[in-house]
């Protein structure tokens, strides 16, 4: 199989004398077409010599550029259908007259079966042999006749162009071509302007043709869309980019969008097209012609622009790759293709040195030229707002400070790191009224390959020659050390993996043994762990930490579209709250409503629906130029990248993390932590979670606050991982080791911990019956305890329910044990005191009675047994029943008078509550009336 070889040199022609050497047209009627098609030119004519213009009346616009082999002049239309087309090529045939092949590129709706049920996906790239206007005819009262007699259609190619399709359609060329398109798509998919990614499987959805769309000015999403989809086979793999296909076929244009899945499968069937376009026809008669077609929809009435631009980009990487096949007309000598060579490589050099200026030497220094340049690939923050105060300190530290070379910027991912590096880098470049003194260039440590790949792209760019034998990380580094470069700025962004940093056993050699420690470079660098900060910058580390208020809401209004949702000044406080204060969680929030045309009002009664609801729309990325990619879109999704981060590097750290996230996220008590083996363990994981501010340290040093939305995150991650239950058990093992009796004197420690302890028991799925029992009641317990105590405060704060939720679970899972034993009866009593302090008096009489009978086997002395008995004569009293509280508890009374000593304490309890209840027959004899709720104590 033969695929492009990415590093071969092909021969350019030379720069045209007029316009005259163009041979190859280009038509576009989307500028996002466009776009994608100047990002392929190898270079631009008009950025060196003389501009071409154009014939006088011609109102066309154009690119002129150079594309393999070819000089190729790229047509701007002015709207879309067959008429401007029409017009634009007429015009450009007048100011190209050597023009031999137009490609008209670009977007289309796709059949998605052929005959023989082969499938169509979007994003496939559609090739044509032949167009006909579907559209041209007599429209009769009953129905539409479509004028196809010789003189009407439109003719078929000619015949290189037939000899050219029939060449790709052969197995090896198709390989080949779709080889070359995945390789031109790659290219283009690493420019974030184009927005060129997949969209996803899950985005690609075809409804049955007879299925309509209810609303042209809402997407299926807003409308609800919920219709039979139909199955693929080639998307049975979910989100995963798939290599577009090639079809070959017939195309039918016309000025009509297409958007009914019926009459598409009826002109598929009577015509036998595979597409749906709206200029090729329009161009088809004025030279020879080639559609070459992304498929961005079904032509059905489910229309979205998600795929516009990835459907874009397929159908100009297949358009590139066509060229590779397509034969100049003039053959031209070897010599004029080196001396194109030669000159390709110079003008290259110049077009790509972004906004690079010449810095003379002042008298006295080397006669070297000093370059400026800058390398920014990504776009500068238009909503950017605040932070004056640590940009101020950077700028004090990196170039006001002779210690100050090397920075670091450290903080939470999401809290606007990157954005503040970006900010900055387009303050230097455009410091000193325009007169820039510092080449400023980013790099990107996501990796050594990113890193490498930046690299090789900087020295094509800034035409630095590699020596033999060099790699681009080894000549960027003698280019940043030379003093050709001059003043240099260099922003290593998401340096956040000391081995990418400075390399492994296995693979030495990081990105730091490439950048030179030099007089005239200042280097910033970006990143989540304090440890990487510390490392590269000792000192000089600069820690960033959320919004505050006023910067938080300015960020939020310059986001919004309706800026009168600020007025409730309320409810954006409360949002904000909702979202900590963080840079990305705000502009992800922004974009969100902006995407599903909803409220302030509407998103935060989405967040507060559920965890599961709140973490979903912190998964949800957003496409723009200041992020590498989507998924630095989500708040949540780049904080899992830190935790499988911290996982390869710290496994203790990752299992603490894991537990945390499910405890209360606030002070958490160090001893509530699985233990590690050793304290020095224990202090690493801490340090290192700490250190990429996923916890802070309160002042006692023993107790630790997880960040609300992280704690969130991390149950996701958890799931993800399938660790969820693995994490709850070893959870409650410790927990329940941990958790003390309901001793008095240990009341602040259970205090503590019982947060945590309710935290975790509202969900024990997965956990050992025995643990989340010996918790439950221990908790229970001492809940009762407080109650006892602080009876007004506590009732009221709602930790009786809390009780008794809990006893009512450890009774329902012991309910395996059989009837007497001593734990389960134990539990029940508990539950049963549990409801008398809940006024849940019927129940507690019930489960008393219950608990007594289970206990006749017992001794009639047994301590258990008359302890029993006593509070079923307390609940008998509560529930007016007291006769029979006076006769159980001179039971019991008589029992103890026997066995235990008169002046044993153990005997005033009975003695005292039957004289209470003496004391109350006597009244209710007398006022005719009964209390019995009077008191529980």
């Amino acid at each position: 199989m033969d695929f492009p070889d990415a590093s071969s040199e092909k021969p350019y022609p030379p720069r045209p004398s007029d316009r005259r050497g163009f041979e190859i047209a280009i038509i576009c009627a989307l500028t996002l077409e466009a776009d994608a098609i100047e990002a392929l030119f190898d270079h631009h004519w008009e950025d060196d010599g003389l501009p071409f213009d154009k014939e006088p009346g011609d109102p066309n616009a154009y690119s002129i550029g150079m594309i393999g082999r070819f000089n190729v002049v790229l047509a701007y239309m002015p709207g879309i259908g067959k008429v401007n087309a029409a017009t634009m090529a007429a015009n450009c045939g007048k100011s190209f007259p050597s023009i031999k092949l137009a490609l008209v590129v670009g977007i289309c709706g796709i059949v998605p079966f052929g005959p023989a049920k082969d499938e169509r996906i979007l994003g496939d790239v559609i090739i044509s042999n032949g167009v006909i206007q579907y559209d041209f005819g007599r429209r009769r009262p009953e129905d539409f006749i479509r004028k196809d007699t010789l003189l009407d259609v439109l003719g078929r190619p000619n015949l290189e162009i037939r000899g050219v399709l029939a060449k790709l359609k052969a197995l090896r060329y198709r390989r080949r071509l779709t080889a070359k398109i995945e390789c031109y798509l790659e290219i283009l998919q690493q420019d974030q302007d184009l927005c060129a990614e997949y969209p996803g499987t899950t985005e690609d959805r075809l409804f049955e043709a007879s299925y309509r769309h209810a609303d042209n000015q809402r997407s299926c999403k807003q409308v609800g869309c919920n219709g039979e989809l139909v199955s693929r086979s080639r998307l049975s793999t979910i989100d995963v980019p798939l290599r577009p296909a090639i079809h070959f076929g017939l195309i039918a244009s016309g000025d009509t969008v297409m958007q009914s899945g019926e009459d598409r499968d009826r002109l598929a069937s009577t015509e036998d097209v595979i597409a749906f376009e709206m200029e090729g026809a329009g161009v088809w008669d004025s030279f020879p012609c080639i559609i070459i077609k992304g498929g961005c929809d079904y032509a059905d009435s489910h229309k979205s622009k998600v795929w516009q631009r990835y459907a874009a980009a397929t159908a100009v990487a297949c358009a590139k790759a066509f060229l590779d096949f397509w034969t100049p007309s003039v053959t031209q000598d070897r010599e004029c293709f080196d001396q194109r060579n030669r000159l390709a490589r110079e003008v290259i050099t110049q077009e790509s040195i972004v906004n690079q200026t010449v810095i003379p030497q002042q008298a006295g220094e080397n006669a070297t030229t000093k370059l400026r340049t800058h390398y920014l690939p990504l776009s500068r923050n238009k909503n950017f707002t605040g932070r004056e105060g640590a940009i101020a300190e950077l700028q004090k530290l990196l170039f006001t400070d002779p210690n100050g070379q090397r920075v670091a910027l450290v903080g939470l991912g999401g809290v606007g790191k990157t954005q503040i590096a970006l900010q900055l880098a387009h303050l230097v470049r455009k410091e000193d009224k325009g007169e820039c003194n510092y080449s400023v260039i980013w790099i990107p440590a996501l990796s050594m390959a990113s890193f490498e790949q930046a690299c090789t792209k900087m020295i094509s760019k800034f035409g630095i020659e590699q020596t033999n034998g060099e790699n681009p990380k080894e000549t960027f580094k003698r280019f940043l050390s030379s003093e050709t470069a001059g003043k240099w700025f260099l922003i290593i962004d998401n340096a956040d993996n000391n081995d990418t940093l400075y390399g492994t056993a296995e693979a030495p050699g990081g990105i730091d043994e490439f950048i030179p420690d030099c007089e005239h470079g200042y280097i910033l660098y970006t990143t989540r762990s304090r440890e990487v900060a510390v490392s590269v910058a000792q000192n000089n580390v600069v820690k960033l930490s959320e919004m505050d208020d006023e910067d938080a809401k300015a960020l939020l209004q310059s986001s919004l579209i309706d800026k009168a949702q600020m007025q409730d000044t309320a409810l954006i406080e409360k949002l904000l709250h909702k979202l900590a204060y963080l840079p990305l969680a705000i502009t992800q929030a922004s974009a969100y409503m902006k995407a599903n045309e909803i409220s302030v009002n509407e998103y935060l009664r989405l967040l507060q629906n559920t965890e599961q609801d709140m973490v979903e729309l912190l998964s949800c990325g957003f496409r723009d130029s200041t992020h590498y990619d989507p998924s630095q879109g989500a708040i949540a999704t780049t904080w899992i990248v830190s935790f499988k981060q911290i996982r390869a590097i710290h496994e203790d750290a990752a299992t603490i993390l894991s537990t945390m996230a499910y405890l209360e996220p606030k002070a958490i008590p160090r001893a509530l932590l699985p233990p590690l083996g050793s304290e020095q363990k224990m202090t690493r994981a801490i340090g290192t979670l700490c250190g990429y501010s996923f916890l802070s340290k309160r002042e006692d040093g023993e107790t630790f606050d997880m960040h609300t939305l992280v704690h969130l995150a991390t149950q996701r991650w958890n799931q993800e991982d399938r660790l969820e239950t693995g994490i709850r058990q070893m959870a409650f093992r410790h927990i329940a080791e941990v958790f003390p009796y309901d001793d008095w004197d240990k009341r602040e420690v259970w205090r503590q911990y019982m947060p945590h302890a309710l935290r975790l028991l509202t969900n024990t799925d997965g956990a050992d019956t025995k643990d989340r029992c010996q918790l439950g009641y221990w908790v229970g317990r001492c809940l009762l305890l407080d109650r006892r105590t602080l009876t007004t405060a506590y009732r009221f704060n709602g930790q009786i329910k809390e009780a008794v939720d809990l006893l009512e679970h450890v009774v329902a899972a012991q309910a395996d044990l059989v009837e007497n034993h001593p734990s389960r009866l134990a539990s029940q009593l508990e539950l049963a005191v549990a409801y008398r302090f809940n006024r849940q008096i019927k129940e507690a009489v019930d489960l008393h009675e219950y608990v007594v009978a289970a206990q006749a086997d017992l001794a009639e002395n047994h301590p258990s047994r008359l302890a029993s008995q006593h509070a079923l004569a307390i609940a008998y009293q509560l529930n007016g029943q007291i006769n029979e509280a006076i006769d159980l508890l001179e039971h019991v009374v008589a029992v103890q008078a026997v066995t235990i000593p008169e002046d044993h304490p153990d005997r005033q309890p009975s003695i005292v509550r039957l004289q209470y209840c003496c004391d109350m027959l006597e009244e209710v004899s007398v006022s005719g009336e009964s209390d019995g709720l009077e008191t529980d104590d």
